[in-house]
């Protein structure tokens, strides 16, 4: 008997998001806030101070807003001086929110023998239905007497431009700026673009002593043509940008459970991962689908959809978050811009660069995590045949295996190495294989597709990647070149075709010797390339080159692990990241392994954070939801007690409670395992 699950509230609001920037070892340049609409930077260092304003499709990377207050005739500059004596207003804190940017500061001198005394609250808001930000500043007088404040502030437009939004890729976008000429006192004006900035409450006033006042400021952008938003005040509409907000929280958390733990450090890591796909959620009604999940974009680059950053490293829990029909639009958006034959897509779904060698197997991944977490589509399986269909027709083939062509269509290294005829995604393509036999088995097509041939052509790959790729000698894979050049390149992209099954279990131990300290393990992380490889290791590019590795790398490996009954080794794995818990606000790109710290020269956020919550639910806590309505719990013991509640699955509401040797699993408000540690099968069938 099915019983209906208790309805409950969403597990997390915007402010459990909240992060203390006094911790982050973030660089300053790639701190933003975004709406999903417009994201904005605070100017480092200062209280009050704006800098770069990013909302599609208009851009504005070098806007400055500068506030300045008068106390008692005292001019207070907002400088973030590092100089010593009265320099201005002093940064005393600062708080980042998903959807809003808080600062404090602090003046207090004795100017002419008399004491001025100013606290400083401002509140940084994206708008989220203009192109724009409000800048809300409270001020409170601590000078002992009542004293006269005034505020002023001034407005730098810098390269302004506004750029069609299939021209919105990795980088930041390219403009040519169009010169602003100055109408008014509040107005710049171009032959298409108009900026205009407001102001509220900054009249001069007499403040008593104790008391506070408020002061508002903004910038908005629009073409000529438009009338200047927001119509109803700078107050309204950042209030609309947090009402917004909440909205999403709701929703992309409607279905992904919430973690309370007592690991040290595994509660903050999981939430960060959480917050870092909730902020490349982009909700623009110009863009093909809303949201439209960016790969990165919260400092403006970035504002484009790669399928192997979101199908590859985060797809069911990027399923849960997206929701059955956010995930079935981005499925058919990939399948419109052509993901086959372009890396990426643009926010109009405008397909960009060269076919990426990851594309067919991220989409085919998403589409077989939103068959497991909601429905299989017979619609999606025949769109990801002519896929594969279409790659393999292009590709050159060697030994049954293959070839996937040059650097840019793989790791996009900076040498020779990882190219052409590889293990994966040879491996990746058995494994798509194998999801065709079984989506077209559980969708009753059987009989109108070759599944025979699927399975028998799976075995042959992972038999021609053990017979062709493997080096027994070594204990490691080799790539072969067109020419028959070998490279012996120890990648820990190599690690996936232990994953999808292309190993021996002879292979998979040689394989695990290297999950190490000084190979791929870093006390920070682990490294994409082996620290024992000196051909191919370097300390400058950590995405796929060493020192470092892609944010989703990490947490995938310890996945792999899990999934391969390797747990000791998979938390080993994930502890190592738990740093980036506490000392950042959201994960970026990449970071480096041996030491806590972020390459500035790369994007400040990327949807592959995700990847903690990936590994974290169905790693650790052993969930694997099936198309077939079932879902197995199968975890692994932790150190001390962990709860992941309230993950839906079909409407279904599972809560696992998980210590060192007990587990208690609950459906739908009923106990179905409280005990050993041991796989518990559920079933999670769509109810009615």
């Amino acid at each position: 008997m099915m019983h209906a699950p208790t309805a409950t509230t969403a597990p997390y609001r915007v402010d459990d998001f909240g992060f203390d920037l006094r911790r982050a070892v973030t660089p300053a340049s790639h701190i933003w806030v975004g709406s999903g609409f417009a994201t904005v930077a605070p100017a480092e260092r200062r209280v009050l101070g704006v800098r770069g304003l990013h909302t599609p499709p208009f851009t504005a990377p070098d806007l400055a807003l500068d506030v300045a207050i008068e106390v008692d005739g005292h001019r207070i500059l907002d400088q973030g001086s590092l100089q010593k004596g009265d320099v201005g207003l002093l940064l005393s804190g600062h708080d980042w929110y998903p959807n809003r940017f808080e600062r404090r500061g602090t003046f207090h001198h004795l100017v002419d023998g008399r004491l001025i005394s100013i606290g400083i609250r401002s509140t940084l808001v994206p708008l989220h239905d203009a192109h724009g930000f409000a800048l809300e500043v409270q001020l409170t007088n601590r000078s002992g007497r009542a004293v006269p404040v005034v505020f002023g502030s001034e407005v730098a437009p810098g390269a302004v431009g506004s750029v069609p939004l299939g021209e919105w890729d990795y980088g930041w976008p390219r403009f040519e700026a169009q010169p602003m000429v100055r109408t008014s006192a509040h107005e710049w004006s171009s032959a298409q673009l108009r900026l205009v900035s407001l102001t509220d409450g900054a009249e001069r006033r007499s403040l008593e002593d104790g008391a506070s006042c408020t002061a508002r400021f903004g910038v908005v952008l629009f073409d000529q043509d438009d009338t200047v938003p927001p119509a109803d005040g700078m107050g309204a509409a950042a209030g609309r940008t947090r009402e917004t907000w909440e909205r999403r929280v709701e929703a992309a958390t409607a279905a992904l459970p919430r973690l309370s733990s007592d690991v040290p450090g595994l509660e903050a890591y999981y939430r960060r991962s959480l917050v870092s796909g909730l902020i490349c959620l982009w909700d623009n009604p110009q863009f093909a689908i809303r949201p439209f999940p960016a790969v990165s974009g919260i400092e403006g680059a970035g504002i484009c959809c790669y399928p192997w950053d979101i199908g590859g490293y985060a797809a069911r829990a990027a399923a849960l978050m997206l929701g059955a029909q956010g995930t079935q639009d981005l499925l058919h958006l990939m399948v419109s811009s052509g993901i086959d034959e372009h890396s990426r897509f643009s926010p109009n779904g405008t397909g960009n660069d060269v076919p990426y060698a990851y594309s067919v197997w991220a989409f085919v991944n998403l589409v077989w995590a939103a068959a497991s977490v909601a429905e299989p589509d017979a619609e999606l399986l025949a769109a990801a045949r002519r896929m594969l269909d279409a790659q393999q027709a292009d590709a050159v083939h060697w030994n049954g295996l293959s070839d996937f062509g040059p650097q840019p269509e793989l790791l996009e290294m900076r040498g020779a190495g990882y190219e052409h005829v590889v293990a994966s995604p040879n491996a990746e393509h058995a494994w798509i294989l194998d999801r065709f036999v079984e989506l077209a088995e559980l969708l009753g097509l059987a009989e109108e597709y070759p599944v025979v041939e699927w399975a028998q052509q799976a075995d042959s790959i992972r038999a021609g990647i053990r017979a062709h790729l493997w080096d027994d000698d070594r204990g490691w894979f080799r790539a072969v070149y067109p020419d028959g050049h070998d490279e012996y390149i120890y990648s820990i992209q190599y690690f996936d075709a232990l994953r999808f099954g292309a190993c021996t279990p002879a292979m998979r131990e040689r394989l695990l010797e290297h999950v190490r300290d000084g190979a791929f393990l870093g006390e920070y992380g682990v490294s994409s390339v082996s620290a024992e490889d000196q051909l191919h290791y370097e300390l400058n590019d950590p995405d796929w080159s060493g020192a470092g590795a892609y944010t989703g790398d990490g947490p995938i490996l310890a996945l792999t692990l899990w999934e391969q009954g390797e747990p000791d080794k998979a938390w080993d794995v994930l502890r190592r990241h738990l740093w980036m818990g506490a000392q950042l606000p959201y994960f970026p790109q990449e970071h480096y392994a041996d030491r806590p710290v972020v390459p500035e020269h790369k994007r400040a956020n990327v949807i592959a954070g995700l990847s903690g919550v990936e590994a974290i639910v169905f790693g650790l806590f052993g969930v694997e939801p099936r198309p077939d309505g079932t879902t197995v719990v199968c975890p692994s013991a932790v150190p001390q007690r962990s709860v992941l509640s309230d993950l839906r699955i079909r409407g279904h509401r599972i809560d696992i409670e998980l210590e060192s040797h007990r587990l208690r699993v609950t459906l739908d408000d009923v106990v179905v395992h409280d005990g050993e540690i041991r796989r518990v099968d559920l079933d999670t069938r769509r109810m009615g």
